[in-house]
């Protein structure tokens, strides 16, 4: 995409203008009828395409092509010139997408001015696209745990492939950065990274937000498959897609084709597809809420996304991470978390996950006590309900046992958070809670605590045969 491709029957008119052109230091490509026209796009799309309306000897007339060139090269700024001129054909030229429209006989230097100003309006158009992306590219993979590297590496080998990922975990758990990173690291990455929010849609509208649309008053508008051309379309929470949406896309799956609301031509897109969903994507199938032929398209690679509790080795690196974002994008305090402010994050519930974790962080460094160390008074916990410093407040359930079941049920219960706090890590386990390994192994034999491998992890629960036997 480097010259220009003059489009004109007249052969004096097309090489007059590229002898003008290739003065001013332009390389071109000339082209008698819409064939020859075609031919040279599909071969290597222009820099700038100049077009006359009127075609002799020609399948397409000038509004034709530009509906194709539109239509499959949308970035390519198209300057209509024409003999027959009039307001009609400049209007319908214009809603088509052309960049200008001029009258032959033209004045060269009104020509030159156009053809700057499209190329300067060209180059501005795919540096804002190329930055865009490169914001895309440096979304990072924060971590450090064994579930962590686990994702990481499931991702990395997807990487260099055009196969359709689905991405499955909690809300919250990172799945769109994991999205995200599958393209950073692609032979897609400086192509378009375009999201589908299907929560958020409104599904009546969701077909002209995905196709686009055609109409006379305002010309073609492009849909998000469009702008995705070349790169990846991400499907955020594609269990939320109207039922209607959801057969047409697989349609587009099958034929990498479809037709704008509105209108009659095939709009052919390359596409890499990557969806997520925090839904069982198999019960909404046996509800009849989701496509079975769609989820089987969409779920070639299936990757497990893994909640914050799963990770909770990550949780000071992840809150670290976020504590020099904010300083970097709003200026908040560049601070430290205090040993007990991680134990306590570590053993917090975190239905929101890295999403909350972010949040929690945020909340703290604008309310917070100046420039020192953030300490464990300046998060939420549950002493906060009690009015006297100091005391741990009991739940209501164990408040109601004896004194022995309430030690077993809380030993059993903080022990558990402490080995999936260290990862399922005994021997760091026995060294914070000052235990000698051994003993502990005893400790969590009597409270039938078990650990087990999830997500590529050790993560500790109660062995249900041992409850059962209580």
């Amino acid at each position: 995409m480097s010259d220009i491709l003059i489009v004109d029957d007249e052969r004096d008119i097309r090489e007059l203008v590229s002898d003008i052109l290739e003065d001013e230091g332009y390389a071109t490509r000339l082209a008698g009828n819409s064939d020859d026209c075609m031919s040279a796009i599909n071969t290597e799309p222009p820099a700038l395409l100049i077009l006359d309306i009127w075609l002799k000897d020609s399948r397409m007339d000038g509004i034709d092509i530009l509906k194709a060139v539109k239509r499959d090269n949308p970035d390519v700024p198209v300057v209509i010139i024409s003999g027959h001129g009039n307001i009609e054909i400049a209007v319908a030229a214009i809603k088509q997408g052309a960049y200008d429209f001029i009258e032959k006989p033209f004045n060269i230097d009104q020509l030159m001015v156009v053809i700057r100003r499209a190329m300067e309006a060209s180059r501005l158009r795919r540096e804002n696209s190329s930055l865009k992306r490169r914001e895309v590219t440096s979304a990072e993979m924060i971590g450090q745990s064994a579930a962590f590297r686990t994702l990481v590496g499931q991702l990395d080998k997807v990487t260099k492939s055009n196969g359709r990922v689905m991405l499955t975990g909690p809300a919250g758990s990172g799945k769109e950065i994991a999205a995200r990173y599958i393209h950073a690291h692609s032979n897609r990455a400086t192509a378009p990274f375009v999201t589908v929010n299907c929560a958020s849609i409104e599904p009546e509208r969701m077909e002209e937000v995905l196709f686009g649309r055609e109409t006379q008053e305002r010309g073609v508008e492009s849909g998000l498959l469009e702008e995705a051309h070349g790169g990846v379309i991400y499907f955020d929470e594609v269990a939320d897609m109207p039922l209607g949406t959801q057969s047409k896309i697989l349609r587009v799956l099958v034929d990498q084709q479809f037709q704008r609301v509105g209108g009659t031509d095939k709009v052919r897109v390359d596409l890499r597809v990557i969806s997520s969903t925090n839904k069982d994507l198999e019960a909404e199938i046996a509800a009849q809420q989701f496509r079975q032929e769609l989820f089987h398209r969409l779920n070639v690679v299936p990757i497990s996304v893994p909640s914050l509790e799963e990770r909770r080795e990550d949780i000071p690196v992840l809150a670290e991470h976020f504590i020099a974002a904010c300083n970097a994008s709003q200026g908040l305090p560049l601070r430290v978390l205090s040993d007990e402010a991680v134990a306590l994050m570590q053993t917090m519930v975190w239905p929101g996950n890295v999403r909350q974790l972010k949040n929690l962080v945020e909340r703290v460094l604008i309310l917070g006590e100046g420039n020192g160390p953030i300490e464990a008074r300046e998060l939420p916990s549950e002493e906060e309900k009690s009015s006297e410093e100091g005391r741990v407040v009991l739940s209501g359930a164990l408040a109601t046992l004896p004194l022995r079941e309430a030690r077993e049920a809380f030993e059993r219960e903080y022990l558990l958070t402490q080995i999936n706090r260290f990862g399922g890590n005994i021997s760091r386990t026995a060294s914070f809670v000052g235990m000698e390994r051994s003993a502990l192994h005893r400790k969590l034999k009597s409270l039938g605590v078990v650990t087990s491998s999830k997500s590529g992890s050790r993560v500790a629960h109660v062995d249900e045969a041992s409850e059962a036997a209580q």
